[in-house]
């Protein structure tokens, strides 16, 4: 059996008079410039910090040296000073405060729950109590001022100060009455709201007990953080300032403390970094290239202490905020490096190239 076979062509058709019909063009992209965006920048740890004492005072010892791998919360140096303490006294005073901020709260409860709420503040809040009479007490004082002055309860008329027409006369005792009627509501606005400050400043009290114990409680829970965590680090440093302990696991990179030398508050004494993982920051990406640059975008980057080697990357950040590098406007990006090198050291030059 013979198989027949038939291809089928595409055939353009024209129309009326000879003229071609309007066909569907096949519109091409255009021509990008597909040269990749370069940029230098500078090796560093994935994680790094500075460790500074809290209180100035003398190095008593120092128990690491540099390029030591030390876990968070072990004991980098000792600083002696009459007013720094220890972790454990820290904990000690810690618990104390909680305590004392636990009794405040519950006093400061037990007065608010015993203070005689009036009637007129019931389905106000203490601040509306105070708002509604201060603007009562005032009405009540703009409506008594006229009739203030008790020497003028001898005229028979008075019609200025009452605000009367010329033509309506008050006679004394309609006069007196009316201000009798308004010193009422006046030393009545003036009881309620006294009556509604005792009431803000009982809610201030109690406000103020509970922003001290949460505090308390914060810095009970960062010094019994057994795990030393980063989040905690601060308030550990702040408190526990006799001691100088890492705040995450890493290398000591670099240390400035002997025993027996003055050690500065705040003054950087210690770096640790983890180098586990490195990232490279750029310092000349210009204004220009920026924009084509987004988070996860995919580059490669190779350093100059290691020619002929490549290593692949990813970007993690693109700072929001310019610098000013040698009259040029740049902007920082991060780079998270796929590929680890032994040999890699903080501070590398890096060749980064953003592909596209």
């Amino acid at each position: 059996m013979t198989a027949l076979v038939v291809m089928c062509l595409p055939v353009m058709v024209a129309c009326g008079n000879g003229s071609t019909s309007a066909q569907a063009v096949a519109t091409l992209p255009p021509v990008l410039d597909v040269a990749d965006v370069t940029a230098e920048g500078r090796l560093e740890p994935v994680r790094s910090v500075t460790v500074s004492p809290a209180t100035g005072g003398l190095v008593s010892e120092v128990l690491v040296k540099e390029g030591d791998l030390v876990h968070a919360g072990d004991l980098i140096a000792r600083i002696q000073d009459s007013r720094a303490q220890s972790l454990e006294a820290a904990q000690t005073a810690a618990a104390q405060e909680l305590t004392a901020a636990f009794e405040a709260v519950r006093e400061a409860q037990k007065e608010l729950d015993a203070y005689p709420m009036p009637r007129v503040f019931v389905g106000m809040t203490a601040e509306e109590a105070a708002r509604t009479w201060l603007e009562n007490l005032n009405t009540a004082r703009t409506n008594f001022a006229p009739y203030a002055d008790s020497s003028r309860k001898s005229y028979k008329w008075n019609r200025r100060l009452a605000g009367l027409p010329p033509r309506i006369l008050m006679d004394t005792g309609a006069y007196e009455g009316m201000a009798k009627e308004y010193k009422k509501q006046v030393d009545l606005g003036w009881v309620y709201y006294r009556r509604a400050c005792d009431w803000l400043d009982l809610e201030s009290r109690l406000e103020t007990a509970q922003a001290r114990l949460a505090q308390a409680q914060k810095d009970s829970d960062s010094l019994q953080d057994a795990s030393f965590s980063p989040d905690s680090a601060g308030v550990r440093g702040a408190l526990a300032d006799a001691e100088l302990r890492a705040p995450l696991d890493g290398t000591v990179t670099s240390l400035d403390l002997k025993a027996g030398q003055y050690a500065a508050a705040g003054s950087p004494v210690a770096t640790i970094g983890d180098l586990t993982g490195w990232v490279v920051k750029t310092t000349n990406l210009t204004e220009i290239d920026v924009v084509d640059i987004r988070s996860q975008h995919p580059v490669t980057v190779t350093l100059d202490a290691m020619p002929g080697k490549t290593f692949r990357g990813m970007v993690t950040a693109v700072a929001q905020k310019y610098s000013l590098r040698q009259g040029d406007i740049v902007y920082e990006t991060t780079i998270l490096l796929a590929d680890i090198d032994p040999n890699m050291r903080w501070g590398l030059t890096a060749q980064v190239t953003f592909l596209k």
